[in-house]
């Protein structure tokens, strides 16, 4: 928006990416939504809105886990740019946290600009169709609602069908950076490191009668 890059320097182009060595273009068309305006804003808002409350609902204390599904979208969608002319995707990957919160949230009530009142499964398909009506194309949406069903469908529904079993499955060195270690419930602790409010005839049973 200040100018000191152009979206020239950040768009989705196979060809400079693996002729020039562009890599950084693999994440830049993620992270441009446009010209300041009413779609950059709306982007922004449910970015931020369907990030938040996945991560703090069914994502909660599971952030490899959450990550992983950004890496997986992001591939997918990525593979699907080198077919087809899409520039920036992510509007897509916004379209894509809409589609899977939706999903899990399957019964609350939505109400869009105080003119419709639809059941959160609808809601993608609501912003497709309002984006349609301000002129956009319609690909990038269709493209985010596809990638968030396959990502569905393989977390959610095929690991609960008989036969079925869970096939996305985070790497553990994304578990290693970003999960926090669980507790081991049989750890004791030297005596320097309890809480030294603990009492002292507590203290002195323990170091007595170790377990």
């Amino acid at each position: 928006q200040l100018e000191f890059i152009t979206p020239f320097q950040l768009y989705f182009n196979p060809d400079l990416i693996f002729r020039k060595f562009q890599i950084w273009r693999l994440i830049t068309n993620f992270l441009f939504f446009g010209p300041l305006g009413f779609s950059f804003f709306f982007n922004m808002i449910f970015l931020y809105r369907y990030c938040r409350m996945l991560e703090e609902g069914s994502f909660r204390g599971r952030t490899a886990d959450f990550v992983f599904m950004f890496l997986f979208g992001g591939f997918l969608m990525t593979l699907f740019g080198l077919f087809a002319s899409l520039f920036f995707l992510g509007q897509a990957f916004t379209i894509m946290l809409v589609y899977v919160w939706s999903r899990r949230n399957p019964y609350i009530r939505m109400n869009f600009f105080g003119l419709l009142n639809f059941q959160a499964p609808f809601l993608p398909w609501v912003l497709m169709g309002f984006s349609l009506l301000l002129g956009n194309s319609i690909i990038i949406d269709l493209l985010g609602i596809a990638v968030g069903h396959i990502y569905y469908f393989l977390e959610d529904v095929f690991p609960n069908q008989p036969g079925g079993k869970k096939l996305l499955l985070t790497p553990s060195f994304l578990k290693m950076v970003f999960d926090t270690p669980e507790e081991d419930p049989n750890y004791n602790p030297l005596p320097e490191d309890r809480p030294e409010h603990l009492p002292r005839d507590q203290d002195q049973h323990e170091q007595q009668h170790p377990q």
